[in-house]
């Protein structure tokens, strides 16, 4: 008889909170007594779920949400309030504080195209509603652990990154996976600031960038994302400090060099290419055997690899002359 040991990060998928539940917490007194009639009825719960926020014009494939939820990918904790999440955020490029939202709307998503290039069969730019449409979207409920020690939880939506690794078909001399964002300090005043290397940057091995649970974020608690959540397109690697998951992605080069990432050539001693997740090692500044929930009383334990460890840590094996924690 084969028996199933379930991860240490999976709970069942009546275990987690209903995100639309979320959506306005001038209804969630009401909303919670309404939670056993959702878990017992799957129609009712969709009808509440589509109770989001109604698509504006800027957003892309809007038709295509919500998409299916993956059941794989759960977590042991409550969905963050979607107000927190989609409220208290880092975009750099409209700001260095947190409520950065209203900034962020200055964002034009249209046109958008993305590039697609470096080592690979055929370099492309296409737009990126044909791109996310090309892509099988579903949903993902995954932690997101900043490395200021707050952390969140969210249902992302979108497709595996290694479906756009084989869209791109790269050479085998590609070892490395470049992402950038926009470049248009006219439209983005943090772009101004001259201190800082633009675009943002981050990048992948091509064995991480090929994991199954690294994600191509398109959209947050059923509907597109929000700007300020780095619409339209946000990388999502649940396993690293969020920093990583870099916003509004313009372009996905294929390399054979180790990309130089922004916070990487910023601050060297503090941030790392690898950056993932360990309680047992500190930044510079601050500890991170702890975090903050948004939205919950007090502190919890920080996990190594943000609780994704079973998945991921042979990624790193051979690998311990590497700063890999941050």
């Amino acid at each position: 008889m084969l028996l199933r040991v379930r991860r240490g990060w999976e709970i069942p998928e009546s275990g987690v909170t209903p995100e639309s539940v979320f959506w306005n917490r001038r209804r969630l007194l009401g909303a919670m007594g309404t939670m056993p009639a959702l878990a017992a009825s799957p129609a009712l719960a969709m009808s509440v779920r589509r109770a989001v926020p109604a698509a504006t014009d800027g957003d892309f494939a809007a038709d295509l949400y919500p998409a299916p939820r993956n059941p794989r990918y759960e977590v042991n904790r409550p969905l963050t309030d979607p107000e927190l999440a989609t409220g208290y955020n880092n975009f750099y490029e409209f700001g260095s504080y947190k409520q950065i939202a209203k900034a962020a709307r200055a964002l034009e998503l249209r046109p958008w195209t993305v590039t697609i290039d470096g080592l690979v069969e055929r370099e492309r730019t296409l737009d990126a509603e044909e791109l996310i449409r090309r892509m099988p979207l579903e949903e993902r409920v995954y932690r997101l652990r900043c490395v200021e020690a707050w952390s969140i939880v969210v249902p992302w939506t979108g497709f595996p990154l290694r479906e756009l690794v084989a869209f791109a078909r790269p050479l085998s001399a590609a070892r490395y996976l470049r992402m950038e964002t926009f470049l248009d300090p006219e439209m983005a005043p943090g772009q101004r600031a001259s201190w800082y290397p633009w675009p943002y940057v981050e990048g992948l091995t091509m064995a991480e960038a090929t994991h199954e649970l690294a994600f191509v974020a398109t959209g947050i608690y059923g509907r597109p994302l929000p700007k300020q959540n780095g619409a339209p397109l946000r990388l999502a690697v649940p396993w690293k400090y969020g920093f990583k998951s870099i916003k509004s992605i313009v372009r996905f080069t294929f390399t054979a060099e180790r990309p130089e990432t922004f916070w990487s050539l910023i601050a060297p001693h503090e941030y790392g290419f690898w950056a993932n997740v360990n309680p047992e090692v500190p930044h510079p500044r601050w500890s991170q055997a702890e975090e903050r929930p948004l939205g919950e009383p007090g502190r919890i334990p920080t996990r190594l690899y943000n609780g994704y460890a079973e998945f991921v840590a042979d990624l790193y094996a051979g690998l311990a002359d590497e700063p890999l924690f941050m």
